[in-house]
């Protein structure tokens, strides 16, 4: 049987361990130690060079005695911050939060107890399964740095379940956006604003037009934009010479978020020119738009895989970005499930043990599916 007190004990042996993004070190050596002990040998990859961090990604292949095709489960091992001296209290509903002084980490942690839990009842009761392989990630908060530097002909599943969504259990997002950043810095011309500001060109006017015409917020139903930073300026009495810009744009169509990307700079572009300032502009697409099919065998098997766990899948669309982003443009048909994480990115995040345990025996289910 899946076992609570177990996952309870493991969750809260993960959460004690600091592991903010590219400082996975100790998690690392962790999670190795750990799934050795039920015999799970990972392979750590020499992906720190491209990435930053101190450790490299966790993969592994378990053979299987069932015909069938390998699943890919995966996680990922960093947290966002306030990270330092988290500690698991365990309330008596079942709910685990932190001590409210920093996150949980159940994102991702959750998700790793989850598979480990599977794993190790599938060993120890010698279950028949379909070949299982594991990738636990680093640097996943950060636009999925280890997964996009990971070697994915090592990848023998076409079909993978990404342990990192909100949500009831059952919920699964089978469609995701691309999400592309840019930064706009107009360059002026510094004068006194009082004596001669004619002698002057205002970089922070020429933002402010640009702004007033660029569309933000939902621009259609499935796309957003929204500038989040703007700074420039060394005084009152001194006409702009600099401004900076900063912002994002998501779209779940690759080809809109790229169309107003475009928009963006032509039109900061412009009113620069007008006043004669100057445009340095920078632009990075983080994340690229999937949209995996229900007809898949990742949906097909998780539904299946749900209704024996007594609940209904709820396939949905999402905004927020994952290591399936990544798969995806692998050839790989996956789905981020939902793992028993709440208010994720605050300290007010929790999880609940008995639903790492259900998700646990969804994992089971979806190896045990012939």
């Amino acid at each position: 049987m899946i076992d609570e007190k177990s996952i309870a004990e493991f969750f809260a042996e993960l959460v004690s361990i600091d592991s903010p993004s590219l400082e996975e070190r100790e998690m690392a050596d962790t999670l190795k130690a750990k799934f050795a002990e039920i015999d799970v040998l990972f392979t750590e990859d020499h992906t720190q060079e491209q990435t930053g961090s101190n450790a490299g990604n966790l993969f592994v292949r378990i053979p299987g005695s069932l015909e069938g095709a390998p699943i890919l489960l995966a996680a990922h091992m960093d947290t966002v911050e306030p990270a330092k001296g988290k500690k698991a209290v365990f309330h008596e509903d079942g709910t685990v939060t932190s001590d409210g002084t920093t996150i949980l980490g159940a994102d991702d942690l959750a998700g790793v107890t989850a598979i480990y839990e599977s794993v190790r009842h599938l060993n120890e009761t010698k279950t028949p399964h379909r070949p299982i392989e594991i990738l636990i990630s680093t640097g996943e908060e950060l636009y999925c740095k280890g997964a996009n530097a990971f070697d994915y002909s090592q990848v023998q599943a076409k079909e993978a379940y990404v342990l990192d969504l909100s949500g009831a259990i059952g919920a699964a997002a089978y469609a995701a956006p691309t999400l592309v950043s840019f930064q706009a810095e107009i360059q002026g011309k510094a004068a006194h604003a009082g004596f001669h500001p004619e002698e002057g060109i205002n970089s922070i006017q020429a933002a402010a037009c640009a702004i007033a015409k660029l569309p933000q917020g939902y621009v259609a139903e499935n796309t957003t934009a929204n500038i989040g930073k703007i700074g420039g300026g060394s005084g009152t009495n001194i006409v702009s010479e600099s401004c900076r810009i900063e912002g994002e744009i998501r779209s779940l169509n690759h080809e809109k978020a790229m169309e107003l990307l475009e928009t963006y700079h032509k039109t900061f572009q412009q009113e620069a020119e007008k006043v004669q300032a100057s445009l340095v502009w920078k632009e990075k697409r983080n994340i690229h738009a999937y949209e995996t099919p229900l007809t898949s065998d990742a949906a097909k098997h998780y539904e299946s895989a749900v209704k024996k766990e007594g609940l209904t899948a709820a396939f949905e669309k999402t905004f927020g970005g994952s290591d399936n982003n990544v798969f995806a443009q692998h050839g790989i048909e996956g789905l981020v499930i939902a793992t028993s994480m709440n208010q994720v990115h605050s300290c007010a995040e929790y999880t609940r043990i008995p639903e790492i345990a259900q998700v646990a025996r969804i994992l089971v289910h979806l190896a045990t599916e012939k």
